[in-house]
């Protein structure tokens, strides 16, 4: 590693020196291109260096400086690729770095008319804030620009995909209405499809219990709308869950709603996001005052 090390240091020596020779007097009539590609090639050798040795911030430089000369030269693909692979090397230690140098990309690809590439790189950008920065607000941003560029270029399913993400965060945030209107959307769509048919009983579960954690009536109404629209959600495990939910509502009956959600999980599994909606309607219902 320290050899390696020591490469990258060298190489990058002289990457830096080569650049300055770019900029010289004379550097545009005689031999600018070819030293600048020379450049180039040296500031990526040095960040292989960096990344056998482990030296991720070093690394993450040497792309970085890649793709501005590359940038310089009009070369935005090749610029995009040593941007990602900057911030492939800064995720491991600095995110915000990360998240920089993939604006650049996101920018470069959208300026080429390449939308599907953009929108990969929002998932990502996402992604770093779900996971290293913790921001949900801003991943929600990203998935949602990401969805609306596959919108764009006719990729239905990787948009919703990315909706249903910000479909449970909405849900999770207590925006319901936001979440709301996407699995009902999403829903509306795979109904619409003979391989997706059957996933949309979850997305009108979902709506359901988002319409639950609102108002009762219009959980009712939705689940009946559904129901016409879906004749098959009648029959399904989770459209009975919810009327048996209903029903220990307008008794009340905070138990036999425990009981009816303990049943319906001994067979079919629920996933926390499940579970922390049904906790928040039973929280609202142990809070409603007895009227008997």
């Amino acid at each position: 590693m320290a050899d390696a090390e020591a490469k990258g240091n060298q190489y990058l020596a002289e990457a830096r020196k080569k650049s300055r020779s770019v900029q010289g007097f004379l550097s545009g009539l005689v031999g600018g291109g070819s030293r600048q590609d020379e450049a180039i090639e040296l500031y990526v050798r040095a960040a292989n260096s960096f990344k056998m040795a482990k030296k991720w911030n070093e690394a993450g430089s040497a792309f970085y400086e890649a793709a501005q000369l590359h940038q310089k030269s009009e070369y935005k693909h090749d610029s995009g690729v040593c941007y990602i692979d900057a911030a492939n090397c800064y995720r491991k230690v600095d995110p915000q770095k990360a998240l920089n140098c993939l604006q650049k990309v996101i920018e470069i690809y959208t300026d080429m008319g390449r939308f599907t590439m953009a929108a990969k790189h929002h998932i990502t950008v996402a992604e770093i804030y779900e996971k290293e920065c913790v921001d949900i607000g801003k991943a929600c941003l990203h998935y949602e620009q990401a969805a609306d560029y596959y919108m764009g270029e006719q990729s239905t399913a990787s948009a919703n995909k990315c909706l249903l993400i910000v479909a449970r965060y909405a849900a999770q945030l207590e925006q319901y209405q936001k979440a709301i209107n996407i699995y009902e959307s999403v829903a509306n769509t795979a109904i619409e499809s003979s391989l997706l048919k059957y996933s949309a009983k979850d997305y009108y579960f979902r709506a359901a219990l988002c319409h639950l954690c609102i108002d009762q009536l219009n959980a009712q109404l939705a689940v009946k709308r559904y129901e016409e629209m879906y004749p098959q959600f009648t029959d399904c495990r989770e459209c009975k869950l919810l009327k048996q939910l209903f029903e220990r509502l307008e008794e009340n009956d905070v138990d036999g709603y425990t009981y009816t959600i303990q049943q319906y999980d001994s067979i079919s599994r629920l996933d926390s996001w499940f579970t922390n909606m049904l906790l928040k309607v039973k929280k609202q219902m142990s809070e409603e005052p007895d009227m008997k």
